[in-house]
């Protein structure tokens, strides 16, 4: 028997119910992780929260703001339960979710599959899941992320048994509790988990370089046996979602971990292309960047309401990689159908140097050769220009052009 088909079985064993919620569109918010790993504390979220709302963010529709590890004391109370470190949150995990809902935003919290989390003090749910469901419901919680640092303690069982037991454990918590699977891309997520949680990693940690520069993840491509190892590119995770795009739908999506936009080292464009890409693919898209630094430029990226169009259209399809059309090493071609009849084209160049690319519109692309299209560039605004039979497009170096196509009306919707 396979290693899918005996991970399956045994995920079988453990129950067969799905998740209670489904997850119509991609979830969009901030974690606190990549800007400030475990040290955290109850100002910093509160701060947080505030900045979400006066920067815009959250009207833009980044509505969950997620306390990643470092929130929970060492040990467990005499009952059995995980309990906040009070030194860092004086006022409790129930207090700081009521300041996070009077902002207007919703409530995310951390945990691990393990007997430990990330953190060497933070403790696991392996073991306490209908215990630690509860508390989290009782304390208002609404989205869990739920990580695999921990599983080498638990490791006797596969990820798609054990990310199941807490889904059923949110279920039996009473509260509709988002529930963010990180395991890693560890056993192929693409297979099992979309009937266990809202959404799923699908590799290691992302880092702050754009591109592989000599010291990437270990792991470059979806089905690579090592998958938890850190440090992936930007590249490198769009280079893995070209083998697995196709399993993006709604109802729980692929993650292709959080946004570096506003971190250092990228350009301007860099970024644009990170967040193109991240919407396109129907990512979720959760900020890793500290508010009280983050630029205007960032902002305005992060806010852009064409590519958020994008990111929740209604059909929640990605787009899908083009190879006919695309030279390697050199440019990528990518395409997927919008509501409405529409088609969002990504040309991503990778070279250093502008770049002129003529591309035919073509059956690949799920465009007609003998139609004119109204088309828009999303990120200048332009619209409604028209194209048929071929499309030339002006790429700036690390520039990604994304063009919404439609036959029968005005492209609309898309301005800048």
């Amino acid at each position: 028997m396979s290693l899918l088909l005996l991970m399956l079985a045994e995920a079988a064993l453990f129950g067969s119910r799905a998740a209670a919620i489904r997850a119509e569109r991609p979830q969009m918010g901030w974690n606190t992780w990549n800007t400030f790993k475990s040290n955290i504390n109850q100002s910093v979220i509160e701060q947080s929260a505030d900045l979400l709302v006066s920067s815009g963010l959250r009207d833009a529709g980044y509505t969950y703001l997620i306390v990643d590890d470092g929130w929970p004391n060492s040990s467990r109370s005499l009952d059995g339960r995980q309990q906040a470190n009070t030194t860092r949150f004086p006022d409790g995990m129930a207090a700081l979710g009521d300041y996070i809902h009077e902002a207007g935003l919703r409530y995310g919290i951390y945990s691990d599959n393990g007997i430990k989390g990330c953190g060497p003090d933070s403790p696991g749910s392996w073991g306490f899941e209908e215990l630690d469901a509860a508390t989290y419901a009782a304390w208002g919680v609404d989205y869990l992320k739920y990580d695999n640092c921990g599983s080498f303690h638990a490791a006797t069982i596969a990820p798609p048994a054990r990310f199941r037991v807490m889904g059923n454990a949110l279920v039996n918590s009473g509260r509709d509790i988002f529930y963010s699977i990180c395991q890693w891309g560890d056993q192929f997520p693409w297979f099992w988990a979309d009937q266990v949680g809202q959404s799923y990693r699908i590799s290691g940690d992302i880092t702050t370089k754009f591109s592989d520069q000599g010291e990437d993840c270990d792991c470059r491509t979806a089905y690579c046996l090592n998958t938890g190892y850190a440090g992936c590119s930007v590249m490198t995770i769009i280079r893995k979602m070209r083998e697995i795009s196709q399993f993006q739908h709604a109802g729980s999506f692929a993650d292709m971990d959080m946004l570096e936009i506003g971190v250092a080292n990228m350009t301007e464009e860099q970024q644009k292309t990170h967040f193109a890409f991240w919407a396109a693919l129907k990512s979720p898209l959760i900020i890793g960047a500290d508010l009280t630094q983050i630029s205007n430029t960032s902002l305005a990226i992060l806010k852009h309401p064409g590519i958020l169009a994008i990111s929740q259209d209604e059909l929640a399809t990605a787009v899908r990689y083009l190879p006919d059309l695309s030279q390697e090493k050199s440019y990528q071609v990518w395409a997927g159908p919008l509501s409405g009849n529409r088609t969002v084209l990504l040309v991503f160049n990778e070279l250093e140097s502008d770049h002129i690319i003529n591309l035919p519109i073509s059956a690949s692309m799920g465009l007609d050769a003998t139609v004119t299209y109204n088309m828009a560039d999303v990120w200048s605004g332009a619209q409604n220009s028209s194209a048929s039979k071929q499309v030339s497009v002006s790429v700036a170096a690390y520039e990604t052009k994304v063009l919404i196509f439609c036959a029968n009306a005005a492209v609309e919707g898309y301005a800048k």
